[in-house]
């Protein structure tokens, strides 16, 4: 499996707007080839959203699909892009 974390500083905001078009999230990032699980965190300071696929090529291509979503449906969010980490799940409990 492979995950990837995107990270959006200074926009905690974020998490609440999404979780409010969670149909519409699911439906997106649910549609990705591969696709395991989506978890979305309001921090103090930031937003995270964190993706689980089967191989790499399908957390890249959630980055693609969120960031054109978000673009698209909540341009007035868009602001800078996410710092994104991804790596291998070495383990799941």
């Amino acid at each position: 499996m492979h995950a990837t974390m995107r990270y959006y500083h200074g926009n905690p905001d974020l998490a609440d707007q999404l979780a409010a078009r969670a149909d519409e999230i699911r439906s997106v990032i649910g549609a990705v080839s591969g696709f395991r699980a989506y978890y979305l965190v309001h921090l103090d300071d930031a937003t995270v959203s964190i993706t689980v696929c089967d191989e790499e090529a399908g957390t890249e291509e959630s980055t693609r699909v969120a960031g054109e979503w978000i673009r698209e449906n909540m341009p007035e969010l868009a602001g800078s892009p996410p710092m994104v980490s991804s790596g291998t799940v070495t383990l799941s409990a």
